[in-house]
């Protein structure tokens, strides 16, 4: 199951940052960018729980960091995400099912707004002044409209696949798994075949012994 988690984790990761470099980051909105990156890490981190959606967070950071065209410094927004994913995670449920929808979208827009100033905070620690220029006000309003309009449509689908992987029909069938196992070797199998034949004779003989007395009525 770890590796089905991986692998979800790294598809979704990919598509969103396609998604966002390729569709959003060129619509030109005004303020921020919607950042469908967040959404799958909070997505996930729901189901997951916090030490996950801390490690995805990371690696979809990271990921962003790297790709073009980023023009920050390399783990800044990893960083950011590995926080964020850490608290989110913490919000998840039991069961990893969400029963209203105001909860995942108080977190969507705090972790919208949290990320926002983290990333500001990080850059202004290495001398980044862009969100200065742009205005901090625009961006935290901007980043939490986006997001939270963008969440309806994104999270619940991407809890949907990551609750798939969450269920195990090895170990909730484990009883009828050994059964089939065993009747799959010789001693299960022969009986089961021998029962079988034994049915199949005594409704052939069932079936004779009626004709046989019509036969006789007809008579």
């Amino acid at each position: 199951m770890r590796v089905n988690r991986t692998l979800l984790s790294a598809v979704l990761v990919v598509v969103a940052l396609v998604v966002q470099v390729s569709v959003l980051a060129r619509l030109q909105l005004p303020g921020a960018t919607p950042d469908l990156l967040l959404l799958v890490v909070l997505g996930l981190a729901f189901v997951y729980g916090h030490v996950a959606g801390a490690l995805t967070g990371f690696g979809a950071g990271l990921l962003a960091d790297l790709a073009p065209p980023a023009d920050h410094a390399a783990g800044r927004y990893a960083l950011v995400l590995c926080v964020i994913g850490y608290l989110a995670g913490l919000t998840r449920p039991a069961n990893g099912r969400l029963t209203s929808a105001f909860a995942p979208m108080a977190v969507v827009v705090a972790a919208a707004l949290g990320s926002t100033l983290l990333y500001a905070g990080v850059g202004a620690l290495v001398g980044d002044t862009a969100a200065r220029h742009v205005g901090l006000g625009s961006l935290l309003f901007t980043a939490a409209l986006y997001d939270l309009l963008l969440a309806p449509f994104t999270i619940p689908l991407i809890m949907a696949l990551a609750r798939r992987t969450e269920t195990d029909p090895v170990t909730e069938n484990a009883g009828g798994d050994v059964a089939a196992g065993w009747l799959a070797s010789g001693t299960g199998l022969s009986i089961g075949s021998q029962r079988g034949q034994l049915r199949l004779r005594a409704a052939r003989g069932r079936a004779a012994r009626a004709g046989r007395i019509k036969g006789v009525k007809r008579l």
